[in-house]
């Protein structure tokens, strides 16, 4: 996995210093924020910097609850979900490729669900985001 980077607690993160680290893939970040601003009017978005992983995290957040994380990474981001049991079958019947599907199968899973991510590197990757969080946000 490659490494996070914005691991500086004093700058928190701006669009210019995104887009500067993420390069051609700023394209693909502006269409998952389109689509979201576009069709879901409720989420809101917010950094926040995370003791734990010593890095900025982007959120997107449905109320007080979390639809994925965002970490940049040098060249691309990763998109984070957590997921819990009830999302099995969502996932298994859904059309996410069968790559993110595997992915999410061989995730650690925990009392309460799993986490998982994806890396993205080509525009399959950012529909496959926005298909994760339209699951995500029909999961109770």
């Amino acid at each position: 996995m490659d490494p996070i980077v914005l691991t500086d607690p004093t700058v928190v993160p701006n669009e210019e210093l995104v887009f500067k680290l993420i390069g051609n893939k700023r394209l693909l970040w502006k269409q998952i924020a389109e689509h979201l601003h576009t069709n879901h009017k409720e989420i809101t978005e917010a950094w926040q910097f995370y003791n734990d992983g010593k890095c900025w995290m982007f959120r997107y957040l449905k109320r007080k609850k979390t639809i994925c994380w965002i970490g940049v990474q040098e060249d691309t981001f990763r998109v984070g979900f957590w997921l819990s049991d009830k999302a099995r079958p969502v996932i298994e019947q859904s059309d996410l490729t069968e790559t993110v599907k595997e992915s999410y199968r061989n995730a650690r899973q925990t009392k309460i669900g799993c986490g998982f991510s994806i890396v993205v590197n080509e525009p399959s990757d950012a529909e496959n985001i926005l298909k994760m969080i339209e699951l995500k946000l029909k999961i109770k």
